[in-house]
């Protein structure tokens, strides 16, 4: 079996179900030591990959959470200020100024290292998700750029720190503004769409063990065609395993059978009031309907 297709089953035996595309682009990612970049709309699964990838590697997962406004300080790494304050006063009081004072509090006990940084510390390679690239500044990207290229942070007061090993990078995506061609060129790349109708059932059929198959076929069938009406947030892969924990709690055995329970089952699919008003009792049933 190839390397790429044992990655598949893992991945699949710790409850992901990856494509051919996406497994292939993880393996080559982790083979040739370059960034994946998973593109996608947002619930198909692109954080999830990189949750699941630490577990099949028994390695740790260490997550940056992109936003406007982000900077090095929360990115990279910050100063301790209150305990070099607190160990300026007390050098003081001890006699030590100066060249000596300045060094004791400049060294890595008082550096407090955040998720770019702490991806470089570890011994064993971590997988280190860089999540929703597309929401931070194009500032810190290109920022970015310098760390992913080298894998190295320069410190001024410290000096270089090189990666003790070389993390497994994982950028993901939501499409809310377009990333630097510079960025995209460091990167092996996969679009994530949501599942087909076998895939989902895969996956439905992972998490959710003892679903009853028509069930679980109308939960599929249910979600799909609820995700080509017009909403805001279309429902997710993990609103649907919601959606399927909330059906089976009530008991529902068929879509069709309790209008009430359906309805309100949809609390775990729909994210927002207009979404809410524009499935009400009648399109949910139609829906249904079909799925059924």
């Amino acid at each position: 079996m190839s390397e790429w297709r044992r990655l598949q089953e893992d991945l699949a035996g710790a409850g992901y179900v990856a494509t051919d595309d996406l497994a292939m682009a993880l393996h080559l990612a982790i083979r040739l030591g370059r960034p994946l970049l998973l593109e996608g709309a947002a619930g198909v699964g692109k954080t999830e990959i990189a949750r699941v990838l630490s577990g099949v590697l028994s390695t740790r997962l260490i997550r940056l959470q992109c936003y406007e406004g982000l900077d090095a300080s929360h990115a990279i790494y910050e100063w301790n200020y209150q305990r070099q304050l607190l160990a300026i006063r007390a050098a003081a009081e001890g006699g030590v100024t100066g060249a000596a004072a300045e060094a004791r509090i400049f060294s890595e006990d008082y550096l407090m290292a955040r998720p770019l940084l702490q991806a470089l510390q570890e011994d064993k390679p971590p997988v280190l998700l860089i999540d929703e690239i597309d929401r931070a500044d194009e500032e810190f990207e290109a920022y970015l750029l310098e760390i992913l290229s080298d894998f190295q942070v320069t410190v001024p007061e410290l000096g270089t720190i090189v990666a003790k090993s070389r993390p497994i990078v994982i950028l993901t995506s939501n499409g809310t503004r377009d990333l630097s061609d510079a960025l995209r060129r460091r990167c092996i790349y996969d679009w994530v769409d949501y599942p087909d109708r076998a895939t989902e059932l895969s996956i439905l059929a992972l998490r959710h063990p003892g679903l009853e198959a028509r069930l679980a076929a109308q939960i599929v069938a249910f979600v799909q065609s609820l995700r080509r009406e017009e909403l805001e947030k279309k429902p997710g892969v993990a609103e649907m395993l919601d959606f399927a924990a909330a059906l089976s709690g009530l008991g529902v055995a068929d879509l069709t059978a309790d209008p009430a329970a359906l309805q309100a089952a949809l609390v775990t699919l729909l994210k927002t009031r207009a979404d809410r008003a524009a499935v009400p009792p009648e399109v949910a049933l139609r829906l249904a309907g079909k799925a059924a």
